[in-house]
């Protein structure tokens, strides 16, 4: 390569390296910008509401429940209660979703009988699961864990259907050709070659693990089961304790895109990156 050649690449790689650092503080900047006007907004709203605080709190009336809930550790506590619960049930929801989803791309027969009804899984509401779940389990961890799992293992098994699903014909083939057996081309082959739509499944499992554990811990109150975020607004509804729901849904949210932020979109973004993709509005580095 030439002289003048290489000097015009060589600004190119400082160049790319900032755009990517420009991208990844913009990510952080923008939602913390969104945030204050949002938390601003409300503030104002609060100010000129004709209803009383208890009714309609503001940001600072809801904060200042934030010291009375650290004091007495309910909060921490209800926290880690509940992040345990829905990453070990997470975890146990892949180690199931993930056979079963091989099972249904590998036997056609039992996919279109089992299909829709996986599918219909999918949409019914998890809150649905929780009085058959009572009556089975009592109020017990097996409910928790019952409700969770039926809503995520679902949309697991969709997302790596629809990755499975999305994998050129020639990959199977040319697997064959090459000689792979069945174990090494569904390891080699069509688990990486399906990432995309499994991650995504992954990704949505997650968020309906999420839902349905709130959704659980919000019914499934006392008898064995430890305190945890849903039943902590469950408190809050039993006392008419406005800015205590209004922390504690705040709390959730704050939960979820911290997984969102710390988990799914780097991964995200290195499987687009290992392509050689990006999302729309991102730069090529």
């Amino acid at each position: 390569m030439s002289a003048p050649t290489q000097a015009r690449i060589r600004p190119a790689v400082p160049a790319a390296l900032a755009l990517r650092r420009r991208g990844r503080a913009d990510a952080v900047i923008a939602p913390i910008i969104t945030l204050i006007v949002l938390v601003s907004l409300w503030q104002i709203a609060a100010w000129a509401s004709p209803l009383r605080e208890d009714l309609f709190p503001g940001p600072a009336a809801v904060a200042a429940k934030l010291p009375e809930l650290l004091a007495d550790g309910s909060l921490l506590s209800a926290v880690g209660t509940s992040l345990f619960r829905a990453l070990s049930g997470f975890a146990i929801a892949v180690l199931i979703a993930t056979p079963a989803a091989l099972l249904l791309a590998h036997l056609p027969l039992l996919r279109k009988g089992l299909g829709p009804l996986v599918s219909a899984m999918q949409v019914l509401p998890s809150i649905a699961w929780v009085p058959a779940a009572i009556i089975l389990f009592g109020l017990s961890d097996a409910t928790i864990y019952t409700v969770l799992l039926l809503g995520a293992i679902p949309s697991i098994i969709n997302g790596l259907l629809s990755g499975i699903d999305m994998i050129p014909a020639q990959y199977s083939a040319l697997s064959r050709v090459l000689g792979a057996g069945k174990r090494q081309h569904i390891l080699s082959v069509q688990l990486p070659a399906a990432l995309p739509g499994y991650v995504a499944g992954l990704r949505q499992g997650w968020a309906f693990a999420w839902r349905s554990l709130m959704a659980a811990e919000l019914i499934a109150v006392g008898g064995s089961l430890a305190l945890g975020v849903g039943s902590l607004l469950q408190r809050g509804r039993d006392l008419a304790d406005l800015p205590l729901v209004m922390l504690v849904i705040l709390v959730i949210l704050l939960v979820g895109v911290l997984i969102e932020l710390l988990c799914f979109a780097p991964l995200e973004r290195k499987l687009l990156r290992d392509r050689g993709m990006t999302r729309t509005g991102e730069n090529h580095a």
